[in-house]
């Protein structure tokens, strides 16, 4: 079976300017790897162009990410910050479409980082609807936009399929497909292989991700356990492997995610072992 796997450039290279990296992305590519997942960018500052050509030159699909910033985020009381946050998640959507890309995947919802405070239903409700807005925007425009549930150390806003799947209701429209990652599930989930059932009628990307941010034939998290559940369970969309080793991201990204360790630091080596553990739980 040819499953559509992504893999995330972060675990390969800190940047798609960095040194190595067409070659890198290039290998992923002859692995089998079909997308690369993009760190988030600012795309007023990014050539757009050059980047849509390193990715066609290496024979990989990109998929951006977008977020929210203090200013500029979808959950905010203020008019003003709602609508800033609205129109960079647009902004993202025409990047995708310069890049040649068709998913637009990230956190969207709101601003990124530990929170402190709990989310009230009014700002899950502004959010809510402003991000099922774009999506409608993305779909008009050939893009199918996702949001990653990610664990309670990263955001209020929802940790869980269960929430995820009343928070795309929320948004009133038909086009906000759910990003799941095994490795948030590992923290939020009491059962990971329902919680993937549960997000099936929305599910358009799931992420395979170790408990220590490594190898996925390592760590607490039973990859193949789960890719068997999500394939007999009907899915048929796309994959991710994220991996993170503060030898390989920038500094303020491992300090962002609380990357300490360095649980790799051949990002080739990793993807090749990712490969195997995907494809021995196909067959």
């Amino acid at each position: 079976m040819a499953l559509d796997i992504g893999c995330h450039i972060n675990v390969l290279v800190a940047s798609p300017d960095a040194p190595g990296a067409s070659d890198a992305l290039r290998r992923v590519a002859d692995i089998g790897y079909r997308r690369v997942v993009l760190a988030p960018f600012d795309p007023a500052a990014t050539d757009l162009g050059a980047l849509r050509h390193l990715f066609d030159e290496v024979g990989l699909v990109p998929i951006p990410i977008a977020g929210q910033m203090p200013g500029a985020d979808v959950s905010s009381a203020d008019p003003d910050e709602r609508a800033a946050g609205e129109a960079s998640l647009r902004a993202m959507v025409d990047a995708t479409v310069a890049l040649g890309g068709d998913q637009l995947n990230g956190v969207p919802y709101g601003v990124f980082g530990h929170p402190m405070v709990p989310v009230d239903h009014a700002a899950r409700e502004r959010s809510a609807t402003a991000v099922g807005r774009v999506a409608d925007y993305a779909h008009e425009q050939g893009i199918t936009m996702t949001f990653e549930v990610v664990n309670r150390y990263e955001t209020a806003m929802l940790n869980t399929a269960a929430q995820a799947m009343t928070y795309a209701e929320l948004s009133g429209s038909d086009h906000l497909g759910i990003h799941l990652d095994t490795f948030h599930m590992g923290v939020e989930e009491a059962d990971a292989a329902a919680a993937i059932r549960m997000a099936m009628p929305r599910l358009r990307y799931l992420e395979l991700g170790q408990s220590g941010r490594g190898l996925l034939s390592t760590g607490a998290v039973d990859i193949p356990s789960l890719v068997r559940a999500a394939l007999d369970a009907g899915y048929t969309g796309r994959w991710g492997v994220e991996a993170f080793s503060r030898s390989i991201i920038p500094e303020f990204v491992s300090d962002m995610l609380a990357i300490w360790r360095e649980p790799y630091s051949d990002g080739i080596a990793l993807a090749e072992d990712a490969m195997r553990v995907i494809q021995g739980a196909v067959k």
